[in-house]
């Protein structure tokens, strides 16, 4: 595997850009981050921050220890946006949710510097060309879409990571509210819980973000994270925690008519976590039949990564 491509990671403290950092070192490739001179964010939601407990602070001097190479800079700020893209030959992008249509800007500094041989925007959930989700999370995968759109008319060299659902939102609790464990007594389950979610841990997503990076075949076409044996119903999920702790639960179904109820009387991020579970475990927008043409899917394509299981991951809770 080609390891001699830089990377750059623009979001490098968020809950996934961490995660490339650390799988693009791993791999051996040059890594750079772009880090902005200001305080991290300490008012995250808790199912976020448990999923990630660093701090930035922390990961600034986790990535100097690493050899990451830190670039001062924004991307609200072209000229040290252009100067550090001029660096490297893969861009990735992981901001979150509210910086989606700023990527623009990146477009903008990428076809100035010239010199990219990929850009990988912010995705890194389920195929916002293949869902049904509800809002607020519809205008989120919208804008993705819109994203895209810039990027094929541009003519920029691309890779779209789809990975669906991280196991620190969808799997640690369940995907109960308002809590970051999983439940012992009882569960409740959106829908019939017999629709097909994909699962990735956060690590693993971001291992295969980088062997697409460094791989040719990856060229404009999106990368589809759904492992064997992590594509499960929530009835499975379940199921496979009842084993673990010798216990039963008690199973509350809750109708598509109620979860929309629900979603439009919560706030977040409440209502953005169930509009989320509402796609996968209702909708099934990670099932769908993908084209050679333009998809890869990742467990074929790279079949020699080791991931942790739906059934390992869980091990951490009992």
């Amino acid at each position: 595997m080609a390891t001699e491509n830089k990377i750059l990671i623009l979001g490098p403290t968020g809950a996934i850009g961490r995660h490339i950092v650390w799988a693009s070192v791993k791999a051996g490739n040059p890594t750079y981050a772009l880090v902005r001179n200001t305080p991290g964010n300490i008012n995250k939601p808790k199912l976020i921050s448990a999923a990630n407990p660093e701090t930035k602070e922390e990961l600034i001097d986790n990535y100097q220890s690493l050899g990451v190479i830190l670039l001062e800079g924004d991307i609200n700020n072209h000229e040290t946006l252009v100067k550090a893209i001029k660096q490297v030959d893969i861009v990735i992008c992981a901001a979150g949710r509210l910086l989606i249509e700023d990527q623009v800007k990146i477009i903008k500094a990428i076809k100035e510097a010239g010199n990219v041989k990929r850009f990988f925007p912010s995705e890194f959930g389920l195929d916002v060309d293949r869902h049904d989700a509800v809002d607020p999370v519809k205008p989120v995968f919208d804008e993705k879409a819109s994203i895209r759109r810039v990027i094929e008319a541009e003519g920029v060299p691309y890779t779209y990571l789809c990975c669906h659902a991280f196991t620190g939102y969808f799997l640690r609790n369940l995907a109960q509210l308002n809590t970051t464990d999983p439940p012992r007594d009882k569960v409740v389950i959106l829908g019939d819980g017999n629709v097909k979610g994909a699962y990735v841990t956060e690590a693993d997503a971001g291992t295969f973000t980088i062997r697409a990076a460094n791989d040719p075949n990856a060229l404009n076409k999106a990368v589809h994270v759904r492992l064997p044996k992590n594509y499960l119903t929530q009835n499975e999920v379940v199921s496979l925690w009842e084993k673990k702790i010798g216990k039963t639960l008690e199973k509350t179904f809750v109708s598509e008519k109620q979860v929309l109820k629900d979603i439009k009387e919560s706030s977040f991020p409440n209502n953005y976590l169930l509009a989320l579970y509402h796609s996968q475990q209702i909708k099934g927008d990670a099932v769908y039949e993908i084209d050679p043409a333009k998809d890869i899917e990742a467990s074929v394509a790279y079949p020699d990564v080791t991931y942790t299981t739906a059934d390992e991951y869980l091990n951490q809770f009992v």
